[in-house]
């Protein structure tokens, strides 16, 4: 990730301290920093030095680094000539001598006057001691260029000793502290720094750290100092970026930015973070800081992880241990950066193996096998290690490898296949697989990423090769002469772990072959059938596979012989039967096969047929190709079956056959006989003898189409039977054209040729023949009644059709039934008919549930209900209600419950409105037929709590009327407790009704005398 420079920001420091925490201001970089720009002759110049390095030659001069020496001037070369002590004595001196001067030219100049020859001496004193301390003044800069030219000179600045810098300080008698000495202490450490540095486009070399460590302490530098150096050495990267206008170039300091923040964290270590102000200078973030460190760890740690082999020496891998914590990088990191250079090794061994198996060369699958052994172990190594006790110490990242999951596996696993089959034929080539061999190709399959399932079925076909050529060497030899050949099979599985099952469908596989290679010229020979049968012998294979395979693939060659012979456009020849009785006996196919085949065949041809037949436009096409299946049934089916079977004659089989059809279901059919179109299916004598060709009856598309389907077809031929062709004549006009009896019999063969038994084509008759009755009984009986001469029509019908009488009354009855039906239901609507006229239609043994649907039989238990809720007796007879009246309309008792319950719960509120109704009315009789009728609901839905009335009054005339009727007790007693009148206001009334001082019949007496 790319570090975004931001402007250097100004340090909040005050400019005016006395002394800042920082000896160099942000803003103003030191003026002797001087760093040679990074030209390509700098850059070359820079790769020339590291080479030298890398070859081991004597380190570069100072000079090439630090610059050349630096010149003295003015009083410089003098302070340079003068130690310490000698400069301190000539100043001493020189100011001694000047006082002297100064008072002999006073005393000379003033007249021998002391006062002037004093203040002579105190001028020329002042002057000698302003040259000294003009003298001193310079020492420090001479200190420095003797400084820089010490160690610009200096053949490797980083083997110098801080006790050196000390001693150039101490020989000018300088401090280190000093000013300029110190500001060159600063030039020479940030030159120095900025050259180990490499260019953004190279990586670094790991030594960097550790080489500016050493020399910022040969300098003496405190970590203040060195520090505000970095910030300036990140000052300089800054500006070259803003200074260039090439894309590369600023990609490049963005780099050198980054291996400047890696590197300057690692030499401070954790004061880093309050030295080096990288975000507040820059505007860095963290994360941008995270990135420089990780990436430049890593560049770091994939140099060092190439000193890792396959031989994984436990010294380098501490070691890179080491290396890791000294870079600081993230255990995650490593250990993901172990495993991809681990996997690099490994995907090397693995390229070249399987160049070695693509390049053909000799002994290519030996050389291939020992570079996986190189791989396995090499994981083997990594798996041991990592649960080595001192595992702590190595590099992270140890343990087995595996290629699954790479972004490229999908792509390879067909190169990683080939070379695992090729590993594992190698291994399992002597035919023993045991626990040792089993163990790397386990560990192999592991590393190349396989799954089990991809694994296994690589072993099994690799185990397939082996047994089969195994099998191939002992065939004539050792499986021919041991007495059990079972046995030495299942040794040959159990050694080499290979599924018996997976032998034998081998063994099933060999046997084909063979059979193919014998049959191909068309026949087996006797010896090719010894030599199937050694086969079979010593690879045990069943009876039964053998006879599939036979069927198969003799069957293939046998099924192309009868369809040449079926499609023969010269028809059934004697070529043709010559060539179909050679491929049925020389095939050596059992007789099951044979007519397995031939069926295949016939049957498919027989689907053409009656799939034209569907597709015809007409009843009179779709019978033409009917017939057209009949001949070829007779014509070619039946001679060609007649030769393969090579058994009786075709009359002589025929005859047997009629026979035995004949007799079967005789009985059965006896009272069907009289059916005139299945009479005609039965052929007489002559016409036996005009049909005496034989028609084959054990093919059949019975199992091929849905017996619906085969009904059908059947059924257009028996119309076509009875109706015959028609033929057009002038006018527009069509007539029939006659048929005689043959093509009943040609429907008898169509039936055979469908499949349809006996049962089966009787009953299409039945229907064809009941199907015309009805028509003209439908007719006949148009109106629903059934006369005297109805009758005799209908029986003369019957009578020519050959219809059983029963089944003709059966139809008889149904249409009247019908008609009648509509009749029913239709007076049921108008109310016309009740529970009485129901009876009487069932005493008259008519089906009321075909003739009254069970919508209108629950509307007559309704209206008979609400016939005795208001029929004003009161009496409600359970028996009658819940048994006989549900049993006669044919409604369940359940249901019938229901209709009571909810006809009562409506009615009896009904019938207490309607009493007071009538009451206020004065209609006392219609009172009581309305209490009555309150009684009876009660008595089916009884109440569980008085009715309530606003007027207690009425209800109390209500219970004296009644009470005047007098009624039975526990109705009287019901109704009183259904008006809700106390038992000692029943009791008044009842005194009342005694001395005939009701007050509802003095009103009565009253109206009377009015009138």
């Amino acid at each position: 990730m790319e570090l975004p420079l931001a402007s250097a920001r100004p340090s909040p420091r005050v400019a005016g301290a006395a002394r800042p925490p920082l000896l160099f201001s942000p803003l103003k970089p030191f003026p002797l920093l001087r760093f040679p720009p990074r030209r390509p002759a700098a850059a070359r110049l820079r790769l020339r030095l590291r080479a030298r390095a890398a070859a081991g030659e004597a380190a570069p001069p100072g000079e090439e680094v630090f610059g050349g020496p630096r010149e003295l001037a003015g009083v410089q070369p003098l302070v340079e000539a003068l130690p310490p002590a000698a400069r301190t004595a000539a100043e001493l001196a020189v100011a001694a001598a000047a006082i002297a001067a100064g008072y002999g030219i006073g005393l000379r100049a003033g007249g021998g006057s002391r006062a002037v020859a004093v203040a002579g001496a105190a001028v020329l004193g002042a002057a000698s001691l302003a040259g000294a301390a003009a003298v001193n003044s310079v020492v420090p800069e001479v200190a420095a260029v003797g400084l820089h030219n010490y160690v610009a000179g200096h053949d490797d600045p980083t083997n110098m000793e801080s006790g050196e810098v000390e001693a150039i300080a101490k020989k000018y008698g300088v401090s280190t502290q000093d000013a300029a000495f110190k500001a060159e202490l600063c030039d020479l450490y940030a030159r120095y720094v900025y050259s180990v540095l490499p260019p953004g486009d190279e990586d670094l070399k790991g030594s960097e750290v550790q080489a500016i460590i050493k020399f910022k302490r040969a300098l003496g530098l405190d970590d203040v100092d060195a520090a505000n150096m970095h910030m300036e050495i990140g000052r300089r990267i800054y500006r070259e970026r803003l200074e260039t206008s090439d894309r590369d170039a600023d990609m490049e300091q963005r780099r050198a930015f980054q291996k400047l923040i890696y590197v300057s964290n690692l030499v401070f270590g954790d004061q880093s973070a309050f030295l080096l102000p990288w975000k507040r200078l820059f505007g860095v973030t963290d994360s941008q800081i995270d990135i420089a460190m990780r990436e430049n760890a890593k560049s770091l740690y994939s140099s060092q992880l190439k000193s890792i082999g396959r031989g994984l020496d436990i010294g380098t891998l501490i070691d890179v241990r080491r290396a890791q914590l000294a870079y600081k990088l993230s255990d995650e990191i490593a250990t993901e950066m172990f495993r991809e250079h681990a996997k690099k090794l490994v995907e090397e061994n693995i390229s070249s193996a399987l160049d070695i198996l693509k390049s053909r060369i000799p002994d290519s699958l030996t050389q291939a096998v020992e570079e996986v052994n190189i791989v396995i172990k090499f994981n083997s190594l990594l798996t041991t290690l990592s649960k080595h006790p001192q595992a702590d110490r190595f590099a992270r990242g140890l343990g087995p490898i595996s290629l699954g999951g790479e972004y490229d596996h999908d792509r390879r696993a067909d190169d990683l296949k080939i070379l695992y089959k090729a590993y594992a034929t190698e291994v399992l080539s002597d035919g023993i697989v045991d626990d040792e061999k089993l163990a790397p190709l386990n560990e192999l399959r592991n590393i190349f990423g396989l799954g089990k399932r991809e694994a296994e079925g690589i072993l099994s076909d690799v185990k397939s090769n082996i047994y089969r050529r195994t099998l191939a060497k002992a065939f004539n030899t050792e499986l021919a002469s041991v007495p059990s050949k079972a046995a030495f099979l299942q040794i040959l599985c159990e050694k080499l772990q290979f599924d018996p099952e997976l032998a034998s469908k081998m063994h099933e596989e060999i046997y084909r072959q063979k059979l193919q290679q014998f049959v191909a010229d068309g026949e087996l020979s006797k010896e090719e059938v010894e030599a199937l049968m050694a086969f079979q012998m010593r690879l045990c294979i069943p009876q039964e596979t053998v006879d599939a395979a036979h069927a198969e693939i003799c069957g293939q060659l046998f099924e192309k012989v009868v369809k040449e012979a079926i499609a023969s456009v010269d028809g059934y020849d004697a070529d043709r039967r010559e060539a179909v009785k050679k491929a049925a006996q020389s095939l050596n196919l059992k007789k099951e096969a044979v007519m397995a085949i031939f069926s295949k065949a016939v049957r498919k041809l027989f689907l053409s047929y009656i799939q034209r037949a569907k597709e015809a436009g007409n009843r009179i096409e779709t019978a033409k190709e009917l017939k057209k299946l009949i001949s070829f049934n007779t014509v070619v089916v039946s001679e060609l079956l007649a030769d393969i079977k090579g058994e009786l004659s075709p009359t002589a089989e025929t005859e047997a056959s009629s026979v035995t059809s004949e007799s079967e279901g005789e009985d059965d059919e006896y009272e069907w006989e009289s059916l005139e179109t299945l009479r005609k299916t039965r052929p007489d004598k002559e016409l036996k003898e005009k049909l005496r060709k034989s028609v084959q009856k054990e093919i059949t598309l019975k199992d091929d189409i849905p017996l619906r389907d085969r009904t059908e077809l059947y059924e257009t031929y028996l119309m076509f039977c009875i109706t015959g062709e028609t033929t057009n004549v002038s006018f527009g006009t069509a007539i029939s054209t006659k048929k005689d009896d043959s093509e009943f019999l040609m429907l008898k063969q169509l039936g055979d040729i469908l499949g349809l038994t006996r049962k089966e084509a009787q009953d299409v008759h039945i229907k064809f023949t009941e199907k015309a009755f009805v028509q003209q009984a439908e007719v006949i009986l148009a109106d629903g009644k059934l006369t005297e001469a109805k009758a005799d029509q209908l029986a003369k019908i019957q009578k020519q059709f050959g219809l059983p009488t029963e089944n003709a009354q059966k139809i008889i009855k149904g249409i009247t039934t019908t008609k009648l039906s509509s009749a029913i239901e239709a007076s049921v609507a108008r109310g016309q008919i009740g529970i009485q006229q129901v009876r009487g239609l069932k005493e008259a043994n008519f089906q009321l549930d075909s003739l009254i649907s069970e919508s209108l039989r629950e509307s007559i238990y309704r209206k008979t209900v609400e016939e005795i809720f208001s029929s004003g007796t009161g009496d409600f007879d359970e028996e009658e209600v819940y048994v006989k009246v549900p049993a006669d309309l044919i409604i369940s008792a359940e249901k019938a419950k229901s209709i009571v319950q909810d006809i009562a719960k409506v009615r009896l509120e009904n019938s207490l409105v309607q009493a007071i109704a009538l009451l206020r009315q004065k209609k006392r009789d219609n009172v009581l037929s309305s209490l009555n009728d309150l009684l009876a609901c009660d008595t089916a839905v009884p109440a569980s709590q008085p009715l309530s009335w606003p007027t207690p009054g009425e209800l109390d005339d209500l219970y004296a009327i009644y009470l005047k009727s007098i009624p039975k007790p526990e109705k009287l007693s019901r109704l009183q407790y259904l008006l809700g009148i106390s038992n000692e206001k029943a009791n008044k009334i009842r005194d009342a009704a005694s001395e005939g001082t009701l007050p509802i019949a003095a009103a009565e007496e009253k109206e009377e005398l009015t009138f």
